[in-house]
């Protein structure tokens, strides 16, 4: 709980991140760089993706509609959480030249977006209304 709580504190002060190990190569940070900004134009697409479902779809029932823009927008909202989490975790385990962190996210998310999916042809198939 400790280490969470200063990886946390380490989101708002990255610049303390310098004060452990030996500053990687520039390449390394600026693909974790990259990676955090992937990761969050996943977050991006999927909270448009969960304001679709509610704005665009207002025949379907409210039930589906609030209950799969719920869980877009929430999947967005902790993907642009860990997002932060991850970049922090990989900028310092390189700088203290450990292996990269592993997490089980992806496949979460994967399996958030693809239920989301199979609600979705369902709702096609059945019909907008049930």
């Amino acid at each position: 709980m400790i280490e969470f709580v200063r990886n946390v504190r380490l989101w708002f002060a990255p610049e303390r991140i310098r004060d452990e190990g030996d500053t990687p190569d520039y390449r390394f940070s600026l693909a974790n760089e990259r990676t955090f900004l992937a990761w969050l134009r996943t977050a991006l697409a999927l909270i448009g993706g969960g304001f679709a479902v509610d704005q665009f779809l207002p025949d379907l029932r409210y039930a589906w509609r609030v209950g799969l823009a719920l869980a877009l927008l929430g999947a967005g909202a902790l993907c642009s959480l860990r997002a932060v989490s991850h970049w922090v975790r990989c900028e310092r385990a390189m700088r203290r030249g450990e292996d990269l962190p592993v997490s089980k996210f992806p496949a979460l998310l994967g399996v958030v977006v693809a239920l989301v999916a199979v609600a979705m042809v369902f709702v096609v198939i059945v019909g907008w209304e049930g």
